[in-house]
This record gives structure tokens, sequence and C-alpha cells, in this order.
């Protein structure tokens, strides 16, 4: 398996689409109920080659994630060949700065940004794109938006 399982919400969802996936694969109604009957191993290799579509679809159309803690804030652009990243820390740890909700950053921006520090870096790809926005969602990572990454940036100018 490339990624992981969707889960059974997620399934639940995209039902009409695993339908869909079955009917590709020549896997209709009747064989795909006899099918977890009978070979459920079968069964869950469709259901992980399925899972693994999707999720590469989904990592595909990933531009921006971003990990916040209390003490910090990583913001990613996830580009064709290269991660660029702009992170904001507590200068402090003893700070009463919380950068773990969009309020508490924009507060620490606004009053009290000199108790920040910023540093941005890029890189390129360690491994396959989708593999590593994988592994970075895995870790903690939520998708961001192109929004707050450019107010970063323009608030790294200013």
């Amino acid at each position: 398996m490339k990624y992981r399982l969707l889960t059974d919400e997620e399934l639940r969802l995209l039902e009409d689409d695993l339908k869909q996936f079955l009917v590709v694969n020549q896997v209709y109604k009747e064989e795909w109920e006899e099918m977890n009957k009978s070979n459920p191993d079968l069964a869950l290799e469709m259901i992980e080659l399925f899972s693994d579509n999707v999720l590469q679809i989904v990592y595909e159309k990933v531009k921006f994630l971003e990990h916040r803690t209390i003490d910090s804030c990583f913001v990613f652009n996830c580009g064709a060949e290269k991660l660029e990243l702009i992170a904001i820390q507590k200068k402090n740890p003893t700070d009463l700065v919380d950068l773990s909700t969009p309020e508490g950053i924009h507060d620490a921006l606004t009053k009290n940004a000199g108790l920040l520090s910023f540093f941005t870096n890029e890189k390129p790809y360690s491994q396959v794109r989708e593999t590593e926005i994988h592994q970075m969602l895995e870790q903690g990572c939520v998708n961001s938006t192109e929004e707050f990454w450019n107010a970063l940036v323009q608030t790294l100018k200013d």
C-alpha cells in the first residue's frame, strides 16, 4: 500500500466513487458481495488500491500545509519541485503567546510581533512529492491556504 487505508467514514462518503472504481475493474455488485464473503483478502486489496488512488488525487491537489503548536507555526508552500517554509516561533517559551490557533497567530503578529522570530527555508523533495505530503499529514500537518501564506510573505517584507 502506498499511503493508507481510507477510514470507514471516508469510504461511506465515497461510496459512489468506490462502486464506479469496482465497475471499471470489472467487479460488479454480485461479485463484490461474493468476494467479501469468500475472499476478504482480495476485497481488502481492492479497497487498498481504491484508497491509494483517491489519496493520490487528493495529494496532487495540496498546495499549502501548516503545523501549529503553542510555541510555533510552520507553513509550507508545496510547489511542484520544492517545499518552501515560513516558520514563526516564540523567542521565549514563557511568553504568553499562543500560535496554535488562527486567532492566536493573528494576535501575536499584530500585537506581539517583537516576541516572535521568523525564518524561511526551501528544499527539494527528498521523495516523490505526494509521498512527502502524505508523511507531513501523518505527522500532524493540516491543509492551509494561499491567503495565509501570502499574508506571512507580506509580513516578512514589512
